[in-house]
């Protein structure tokens, strides 16, 4: 049976003793004895907390009054369990593509020895364990780029944006069934920037350029990416979450992105040509890779060329190819030597802790300058003049 106190006063939060009181005098209305295991636990209850209650807090029925937690805290707590869920998701998500992969690899490696782009490319070219050594550790190696994922996209701010946009319920307003394509331009709107600015701020391009380190092109080598690298996706993530749109399609966006690569970098010699200006293509990608002066700094966007059309990268001619592929800088040849290839400035990862517990403040004030010379960099990116920029921003 439920009982109902009513009272003229407000709900307030009660001593666990006096609830037990109030449960015990119910109970002898009702000819009931309350539960020993109750009493048991009760009596743990130490009466000494009736002391921490000050005379000011005690409600007109002469109960406490226990003070709730400020909103502020419940945010914060509702933000920390959607960070956890999403990055949980993404580090699901990539088991759970690897099926996909096997599907790609099935399909897209007959359509590279039927119609090669390169036709002298065999499928053991050089260097190709070591993007194979990569796929089999992308699993494991993003539970790095995950946790490294949330801090770029909370320093990124994109979710300050997307909490604007939920506070006037913009998403709200769109219908469900259009929810999913407008998520889809945006986070690939969004991703356009990342992208342009892992290129252009040299702080983020020793991360990215292990990406662009092979100098043969096939579905294998799109999975030569460091972990750290993982983050590219994340400020979009972070503005779909926080602006109100359902978590499923964003992780479904970030894994289509991922299939989507292996088969732009595919060996394949079609051009989709009536396509080009429409949605990213194999031949656009290429472009995007080429280590040829007209194409640095072109064709960034993730599924629509739209954004180079309309911000000056887009690059495709129509009277050749890309034929030379990889980057100007010496990237180290084996997988652990790359891996530590962007942060061999920064010491041993090991020993970070221990260098924030002897000199805190020195370590923050590297964090910050390092942070600070990537918002310049990003600031010159943003709007440096139309058309192909090379080399990119230099101190």
């Amino acid at each position: 049976m439920i009982m109902t106190l009513r009272t003229s006063s407000p709900i307030i939060h009660r001593h666990p003793r006096q609830l037990f009181n109030i449960d015990c005098e119910a109970s002898s209305v009702l000819e009931q004895k309350p539960t020993p295991f109750i009493c048991c636990m009760m009596k743990s209850v130490p009466s000494s907390m009736d002391t921490l209650v000050e005379s000011d807090s005690i409600g007109s029925d002469g109960l406490p009054i226990m003070p709730a937690p400020p909103a502020w805290y419940w945010m914060l707590l509702g933000r920390i369990a959607v960070l956890a869920i999403v990055g949980y998701s993404l580090w699901y998500y990539q088991f759970e593509s690897l099926v996909t992969v096997i599907v790609v690899f099935i399909l897209v490696v007959p359509m590279e020895k039927i119609f090669p782009r390169h036709r002298e490319q065999k499928v053991r070219r050089p260097k190709w364990k070591l993007d194979v050594t990569y796929a089999l550790s992308a699993p494991f190696l993003n539970i790095f780029g995950v946790i490294f994922a949330i801090i770029v996209g909370f320093f990124s701010f994109t979710w300050a944006l997307g909490l604007i946009v939920r506070y006037f319920g913009l998403v709200a307003m769109i219908p469900v069934s259009i929810q999913p394509l407008i998520a889809f331009v945006l986070f690939d709107f969004v991703g356009y920037w990342a992208h342009r600015w892992y290129h252009e701020v040299p702080e983020l391009w020793k991360f990215h350029s292990i990406h662009h380190s092979p100098e043969h092109m096939d579905w294998i080598s799109g999975f030569r990416v460091h972990p750290l690298d993982f983050a590219l996706i994340a400020p979009g993530f972070f503005f779909l979450i926080f602006a109100g749109f359902n978590p499923e399609t964003s992780g479904l966006l970030a894994i289509l992105q991922i299939i989507t690569g292996l088969f732009l970098h595919a060996n394949v010699s079609w051009r989709f040509r009536p396509l080009h200006r429409l949605i990213q293509t194999p031949e656009f990608h290429h472009w995007h890779h080429a280590n040829e002066k007209e194409a640095h700094c072109s064709n960034y966007s993730g599924f629509l060329p739209l954004w180079d059309i309309i911000f000056g990268t887009y690059y495709m001619p129509h009277d050749k190819r890309p034929e030379v592929y990889g980057v100007d800088e010496e990237v180290p040849n084996e997988m652990m030597a790359q891996l530590r290839y962007p942060i061999r400035d920064w010491g041993n990862p090991l020993t970070w802790p221990l260098k924030f517990l002897r000199h805190p403040f020195r370590t923050i004030g590297a964090c910050w300058r390092f942070y600070m010379q990537v918002l310049r960099g990003v600031r010159h990116s943003t709007f440096r003049r139309r058309g192909p920029f090379y080399p990119p921003f230099r101190d």
